[in-house]
């Protein structure tokens, strides 16, 4: 296994195989394990916009994805296919927050 490379808020990573692509919104400090898409560790996003992966998209535009232990959060940038996943373990869609009831 490689050695992931640090991870902060706003890093962005691609996958090293298809269209996916995510940003980086919180990280732990300590810890770091290796994000994956589709299993394969993903890499740092080039520049410009990744063409469309022919298939059905795993990965949804503008949905935020949590690790188990709520440490890592991605948001989805461009969608594709492959499982996101951290430390060998899939990520899941984060919940939306309940908005205040109003009186």
């Amino acid at each position: 296994m490689t050695t992931p490379a640090p991870l902060r808020p706003g890093v962005q990573l691609a996958a090293a195989e298809g269209s996916t692509r995510v940003v980086v919104v919180r990280a732990p400090s300590g810890d770091i394990r290796e994000i994956t898409c589709g299993g394969t560790p993903m890499i740092p996003a080039p520049p410009g916009r990744p063409e469309p992966s022919a298939g059905e998209a795993v990965t949804v535009l503008g949905k935020r994805y949590v690790d188990a232990d709520d440490t890592v959060e991605l948001l989805c940038t461009s969608s594709g296919p492959g499982e996101l996943g951290y430390g060998g373990v899939p990520m899941t869609l984060k919940a939306a927050k309940p908005l205040p009831a109003s009186d």
